[in-house]
């Protein structure tokens, strides 16, 4: 069978070397005599799996022991829930910044479990640029939110300034694309379908100051505590997720951080320079500096043109470029899996389609 260019936002691309690796697991893993997909949960060589890939976080991080680690179920929308739970105590307020849907989902999630404000948004120009430093936050702010990266819309925090709270962040679509100072954050989690592996697990790192202010008893399943305690198995864990995600982590350090971001820039930089130059396609986020170097979202002159462009995209194996339902349009999903060719292809097909108007 053909195999297709795979732009899609998620799941996501995987290198071939880590789909390789992971099927000879699925057939045998090592010398247990069993497949990944029947190892146990408690089992040494989990452990040996949890364990290499804590070092991996902490390593490509570059955290010290003050931070926690530790792998979960149930994606973003488990997070969103179990920060504010954890980490909201009664008379504070969580501050969010809403730089789009997943963000703005966030916030509603957080006002379930106590007071919530929206620290700043660019809701009313339909998200098509980031929100203005400084903003004034409550007095009794718990912590400051934001989403590192706006898959839906394509905009993306490059640089943040000191916040006087503790800052948690949402890296689920932009983690480890290139080196960033993570001790800026008093806690980020991602959900590992974008550039960490495949669906069904979220990474969460937490400084040791932050998870000691555990604001509520919450159930050991929901209480980052006890699972720093039981280290990530207070539950049958995804085995196999996990260890996707340690041969992610593998690749990424092998390949190297400033080698990714070198090419994340390159394919990014390569993509919007064909939508500039284009009389037929538009970007959504006009300002340089607030794009994304991972989702880059646009649009057609019509409806009529972006279905014949997507059509013409399909005979030719490029899948995974449709807008997210909310917006329309295209979306092209760089992540550090996608290899500048594929990019270059795209490109290519853009430029062919304009002329063929």
């Amino acid at each position: 069978m053909e195999r297709k260019i795979n732009f899609n936002p998620g799941p996501a691309a995987l290198p071939d070397e880590v789909k390789e690796e992971f099927a000879l697991a699925v057939r045998a893993y090592k010398n247990t005599g069993l497949s990944i997909l029947e190892l146990p949960h408690r089992s040494t060589a989990f452990t040996d799996i949890i364990e290499e890939s804590k070092t991996l976080v902490r390593e490509l991080c570059a955290l010290n022991d003050d931070y926690e680690i530790v792998w979960l179920q149930g994606g973003g929308r488990l997070q969103f829930c179990m920060v504010p739970m954890n980490f909201l105590p009664d008379g504070s307020t969580a501050a969010y910044i809403d730089t789009g849907h997943w963000a703005h989902e966030a916030a509603e999630y957080a006002a379930y479990y106590g007071k919530c404000t929206i620290a700043a948004t660019s809701a009313s120009v339909q998200y098509s640029k980031l929100p203005q430093w400084p903003m004034t936050l409550p007095d009794n702010t718990a912590y400051l939110h934001i989403t590192t990266n706006n898959t839906i819309y394509g905009t993306q925090w490059h640089n943040l300034p000191e916040v006087n709270t503790h800052l948690i962040a949402d890296m689920s679509s932009d983690i480890l694309s290139g080196k960033r100072d993570c001790t800026q954050y008093a806690m980020f989690y991602a959900a590992a379908q974008k550039n960490l592996g495949i669906a069904g697990v979220a990474l969460a790192v937490i400084r040791k100051d932050l998870l000691e202010k555990t604001a509520r008893q919450v159930p050991p399943m929901l209480s980052y505590q006890h699972q720093v305690k039981q280290n990530s198995v207070v539950n049958t864990a995804n085995v196999a997720g996990v260890y996707a995600a340690l041969l992610m982590l593998r690749w990424t350090k092998q390949k190297g951080l400033d080698n990714i971001a070198a090419e994340n820039n390159l394919k990014a930089k390569a993509l919007y320079a064909a939508i500039d130059k284009s009389k037929v396609f538009n970007a959504r986020v006009t300002e340089a500096t607030h794009r994304s170097l991972m989702n880059v979202c646009f649009t057609a002159e019509s409806p009529e043109a972006e279905d014949a462009f997507m059509q013409l995209c399909a005979r030719q194996s490029i899948v995974g470029i449709e807008g997210h339902r909310v917006t329309r349009g295209f979306r092209v999903s760089l992540y550090n899996a996608i290899p500048l060719s594929s990019v270059e292809t795209l490109v290519g097909l853009m430029q062919e389609f304009e002329s063929s108007l």
